[in-house]
C-alpha cells in the first residue's frame, strides 16, 4: 500500500500533537490567576484591545475581499506582547492563528491554532470558528483531508446567518484543497532552492534580466529610514549580480528609492529600463526608469500623461514589458471584476507619453479572484501570472498562459507542484532559454516572510540552457468557484535566438552608445528599437522564432553595420554572442549591407531590402559631400564571366534605387567584382553565404 506525502505529514503531526492535547489547559486573562503581577495583567490587557481592534477591521476587509496584511500585522504587534505575558489562553491563540493566516508569515499560524483547538477540545468546543482557523492551518500544512473535515465541522456547527458571510470562502478553500491533492501526486520536475539574498523580512517581486546575471528585487529590510510604530520598515528597490554561479553583495538603488514604498516591478528584456510602482497621493501608480550608462535615473515619470495613461484614479501596481514593447501588462483594482485584474495599454504615441485605454488580459487570465502578478517571457507568447483564482492550491498559484494567432491569451495552466504550494507563490521571472526562473513565496522553511526562490528545470523537459557572461548591466478574493480546472503545466522549449554583446569603436574599443533597430524582413516593419548601454556598450536582443530580422546598429559619427537572422519556425533556443565595431565616417570606410537581398541569379532589388537601402539614403543626405562605390560581389559557384556580370547589374541597381531617392547621381559609383573579393571560405554553405553580399565604401567626402 502506498502512502502518499500529505497522509505522512498527517501522521507525524497528529503524533506530535497528540500528548499536548492531553495537558492543554485555558488560563484567562483575570485578576485571579495573576495575583504577584497585577501591572503585567493591566498591560497584556492593554494590548489585546488594541490587538482587537485591527484584528476586526482585518476580517472585515478580508469579507469585502480587500488586501488586510497590514492591519493584521499590527494586530500581532500587539498580540504577541500579550503571548509573552499568558501563552496559555485559547481566545488570544486563536486570535494570533488568525492572525497569521493573512500575512507573509501564515507558516506561524499553525502552533497557535493547534493551541487553540487543544483547548477548545477541554473546553467543550465552546468556540464555533475555530474549526474554520484551524482547517485553513491544516491546509498550509499540506493535511488537506484533515482541512475537508473541519472546514465541514465548522459549517455543521454554525447557525445559517454566521455560516453565509464565510460560505464563499468555505467552498473555495476545500476546492483548493481538492486541487492540491492531485497536483502534489504529479510534481514538476524542478529544483526549488532558497537563495542568499534573503533576510528575515519581505524579500520579493524578482526581476531578472534575460542573460540571469542581474536580479533586482524588492524589500522592506531594516534600511537607513525609520522604522514606523509598529518596526516596520519602508520597501526599498536592491540590485545584485551573479559572478561565479554566487550573488554579490546587495546594493540599494538609491536613485530609485524614496522614504516611501518603492517596489521593482518589471525589466525590459535589454536591461535598460525598469518599471516600479509607488503611492502618491494615496493612489499607486507606475513609473519608468531608464539605466543612464551605469546610474538609473529618477522614476519622475509616469507610465504615460494625464489623460492618455497607463495610470487611472484606479491603483495601478507590478508591470511587465511585453517583448516587442509596444505594451505594457499591469495589475489593477479597477478592473471589470473590481479586484486586482491583469490589464494591458499599448503605446500609441511613445514621444507624447501617449497610451491606449486599458484592456482586460481576458477571461481566460482573469478570475473572479485576485491577480497577483504578470511577466512576459521574451518568447513572445508566453504569459506567466499568479492568481488566487483557476485551480490554485491555496493563495496565490503560479500559472500560465499561451497567446494565439489571434493575439487571445489560452487557458490558463498551474505550475505544479513543488513550484506552487498551499502558500503564497508570486512574481515568476525566468531567463530567456526559460531553464532558471525566480519566485517569491512565503511558504514553510523560508528565512523569514517572503523569499526569493530559484526554480532550476530538469529532466527530459528542460530546454538548453543559456551561456553565462558577465551580467548585462549593472489576499483573499472574491470566492465564486470557477468552471473550469486547468491541468499542470508541461515544460517546453523555448523557440527564440538571443544575440548579445557590446558596440564598440573599431579602433578605440570605446563603447558606443548606439541606436539598433530590428525589423521583420517579410513586411519591412519595424520590430523593436532599443539602445546599446552608453557606458558599458552592452545590448540583449530576444528573436523568436519563424522570421526573418534585419538588425541595424548605427550611432552619430559612425557608419551604420547591418546583421541578418533568418531564425525558421519551430528553431531551438539559440545564444549567440558577438561585439560590433562601428567604423567612424571616413574615406576607406566599407560596410556590407546585410539586408539587401536579390532573388537567385537576378539582378531586381527585392522589397525586403528597402528599409536598409534607406538608412544608406538618410546618412548620404546627412552628410551630402559624400562619395561612395556601391559593390556587387558573389561567390565562385558557376561562370565567372556570369558571376562579373550579375555583380555588375545588382549594383547598379542599388544605385538607381538611392538615385530614385534623391541621392545625387554624381556621387555614386556601381562597380562589380564578381567572386574577386571573398571575405570567407567558398568551401562551406555559410561562407558561400557571406561572399554574396553589397558593399558601400567612401570614396570621397
Amino acid at each position: 500500500m502506498i502512502v502518499t506525502r500529505y497522509k505522512i505529514i498527517r501522521i507525524i503531526l497528529l503524533i506530535l500533537f497528540s500528548a499536548k492535547q492531553m495537558f492543554a489547559q485555558n488560563i484567562d486573562f483575570k485578576a485571579s490567576n495573576f495575583k504577584a503581577d497585577k501591572q503585567g495583567l493591566k498591560q497584556a490587557v492593554k494590548s489585546i484591545k488594541l490587538g482587537d481592534e485591527y484584528l476586526e477591521k482585518g476580517n472585515e476587509a478580508i469579507l469585502e475581499r480587500m488586501d488586510a496584511v497590514a492591519l493584521f500585522e499590527n494586530a500581532l504587534f500587539y498580540y504577541l506582547q500579550a503571548d509573552e505575558f499568558n501563552p496559555d489562553n485559547l481566545e488570544l491563540n486563536l486570535k494570533i492563528g488568525n492572525a497569521y493566516l493573512y500575512t507573509n508569515q501564515k507558516y506561524l499560524a499553525f502552533q497557535f491554532l493547534q493551541t487553540a483547538i487543544d483547548m477548545d477540545a477541554s473546553e467543550q468546543d465552546a468556540t464555533p470558528n475555530i474549526h474554520f482557523y484551524y482547517a485553513m492551518g491544516l491546509q498550509l500544512e499540506g493535511m488537506y483531508e484533515d482541512a475537508i473535515s473541519q472546514f465541514r465541522i465548522f459549517k455543521k456547527r454554525q447557525s445559517e446567518k454566521r455560516f453565509k458571510p464565510l460560505a464563499d470562502f468555505y467552498k473555495k478553500y476545500i476546492q483548493e484543497c481538492e486541487s492540491a491533492m492531485e497536483l502534489i501526486e504529479k510534481p514538476q520536475k524542478v529544483w526549488i532552492d532558497n537563495i542568499a539574498i534573503n533576510s528575515k523580512n519581505d524579500d520579493w517581486s524578482p526581476c531578472l534580466s534575460a542573460d540571469g546575471e542581474l536580479l533586482i528585487f524588492t524589500s522592506n529590510r531594516e534600511n537607513e529610514h525609520l522604522a514606523d510604530d509598529f518596526g516596520k520598515y519602508d520597501n526599498e528597490i536592491y540590485f545584485s549580480t551573479l559572478e561565479k554561479r554566487k550573488w554579490t553583495a546587495i546594493e540599494p538603488i538609491t536613485t530609485l528609492n524614496t522614504n516611501e514604498d518603492d517596489v521593482s516591478g518589471g525589466l525590459s528584456y535589454d536591461g535598460q529600463r525598469l518599471l516600479i510602482h509607488k503611492v502618491e497621493n494615496e493612489n499607486a501608480d507606475i513609473f519608468e526608469s531608464k539605466l543612464n550608462g551605469t546610474k538609473w535615473e529618477v522614476a519622475k515619470r509616469k507610465m504615460g500623461k494625464e489623460g492618455n495613461s497607463v495610470n487611472t484614479i484606479d491603483n495601478e501596481t507590478v508591470a511587465s514589458y511585453d517583448p516587442k514593447d509596444i505594451k505594457v501588462y499591469y495589475l489593477t483594482d479597477g478592473g471589470y471584476s473590481k479586484n486586482w485584474d491583469i490589464m494591458f495599454s499599448g503605446v500609441m504615441n511613445r514621444e507624447r507619453k501617449i497610451w491606449g485605454k486599458g484592456q482586460s488580459a481576458g477571461h481566460e487570465v482573469n478570475t473572479k479572484y485576485h491577480e497577483g502578478s504578470v511577466y512576459l517571457h521574451p518568447d513572445g507568447k508566453t504569459m506567466y501570472f499568479s492568481s488566487q483564482g483557476h485551480n490554485s492550491m491555496g493563495g496565490y498559484d503560479i500559472f500560465v498562459s499561451y497567446i494565439d494567432d489571434l493575439g487571445h491569451w489560452g487557458p490558463a495552466q498551474n505550475l505544479g507542484s513543488p513550484i506552487n504550494t498551499p502558500f503564497d507563490d508570486l512574481f515568476y521571472s525566468s531567463t530567456a532559454s526559460g531553464k532558471v526562473a525566480y519566485i517569491a513565496s512565503n511558504r514553510k522553511g523560508g528565512k523569514g516572510g517572503l523569499d526569493i526562490y530559484k526554480v532550476t528545470y530538469w529532466g527530459s523537459e528542460k530546454p538548453q540552457s543559456l551561456d553565462s557572461e558577465e551580467q548585462l548591466i549593472a489576499s483573499i478574493a472574491n470566492p465564486i468557484k470557477d468552471k473550469s480546472i486547468a491541468q499542470p503545466i508541461m515544460i517546453e522549449e523555448r523557440n527564440l535566438t538571443v544575440f548579445k554583446g557590446k558596440v564598440l569603436d573599431m579602433i578605440t574599443k570605446d563603447a558606443i552608445a548606439a541606436n539598433i533597430t530590428i525589423m521583420d524582413n517579410s513586411n519591412g516593419k519595424e520590430y523593436i528599437r532599443l539602445n546599446s548601454n552608453s557606458s558599458s556598450g552592452k545590448f540583449l536582443i530576444s528573436l523568436p522564432s519563424g522570421k526573418n530580422y534585419g538588425i541595424a546598429v548605427s550611432a552619430e559619427g559612425y557608419l551604420f553595420h547591418s546583421e541578418n537572422f533568418d531564425i525558421p519556425k519551430g528553431e531551438a533556443y539559440n545564444l549567440v554572442e558577438k561585439n560590433i565595431e562601428l567604423m567612424y565616417i571616413d574615406i576607406g570606410s566599407k560596410i556590407a549591407l546585410r539586408n539587401v537581398f536579390f532573388d537567385l541569379g537576378k539582378a531586381i532589388v527585392k522589397k525586403d531590402s528597402y528599409s536598409e537601402l534607406d538608412r544608406l539614403v538618410d546618412l548620404m543626405k546627412k552628410l551630402p559631400n559624400l562619395k561612395v562605390e556601391l559593390s556587387g560581389h558573389t561567390d565562385n559557384t558557376g561562370s565567372e564571366v556570369l558571376n562579373n556580370r550579375l555583380s555588375q547589374k545588382r549594383a547598379e541597381a542599388v544605385v538607381e534605387y538611392l538615385i530614385a531617392k534623391g541621392i545625387d547621381k554624381e556621387k555614386l559609383t556601381a562597380k562589380g567584382y564578381g567572386s574577386a573579393t571573398p571575405i570567407d571560405s567558398n568551401e562551406t554553405l555559410e561562407g558561400r553565404k557571406r561572399n554574396r553580399r553589397t558593399e558601400f565604401e567612401i570614396t570621397g567626402n
